[in-house]
């Protein structure tokens, strides 16, 4: 009786990138080459995360960007280089992705109680929403549109605020919102 070995490699989606093979070591090392840090590979996971949260209309949202937050602290503050990233890391350590600059600080929803630019209140009905331009935090009426900010790593619509749409972002990353 011939059986399949236990851990044989399975692809996890259906795109080459998503296949788990015989050296996942490589694989990985590849995905994390993308990232000048590990700190900025769990930022940009973290905005992903949020982006979703927030486009999903959730109620739970801030609580996951809490969630996310503390993960994101506890990796970075333990983070140690390993012995492929400590010789060649050095020199670009700290630098965000070729072509791109370092995402925005974004400020703590428990720091803000009203909108950044009407300064309405936050209420269960008025939820907080981050710019993904600027990190602030607006309402719905302050934030309506999307863009794709490139500079940032973004290929896909992300909400931004008024202000940004308007002053920092050239027409052809602006979408206009469906609502």
């Amino acid at each position: 009786m011939v059986t399949a070995p236990l851990h044989s490699p399975q692809p996890l989606g259906s795109s080459p990138e998503m296949r788990v093979d015989a050296t996942p070591g490589a694989h990985c090392s590849e995905l994390r080459s993308r990232y000048s840090s590990t700190k900025d590979m769990l930022h940009t996971l973290f905005v992903c995360i949020s982006g979703v949260a927030d486009q999903l209309q959730t109620n739970f949202a801030s609580d996951m960007r809490s969630i996310l937050k503390t993960v994101f602290k506890i990796v970075c503050s333990q983070a140690e280089p390993s012995e492929e990233q400590s010789d060649s890391s050095e020199a670009g350590k700290g630098l965000p992705r070729s072509g791109t600059r370092r995402l925005p600080e974004w400020v703590p929803d428990s720091t803000c109680c009203q909108c950044s630019a009407c300064r309405s209140p936050f209420t269960l009905l008025r939820r907080r929403h981050h710019c993904r331009s600027c990190g602030k935090i607006f309402c719905a009426r302050c934030s309506p549109n999307t863009a794709v900010l490139p500079h940032y790593g973004q290929t896909k619509p992300v909400r931004v605020c008024t202000h940004c749409y308007t002053t920092h972002l050239p027409p052809t990353s602006r979408y206009a919102r469906s609502q």
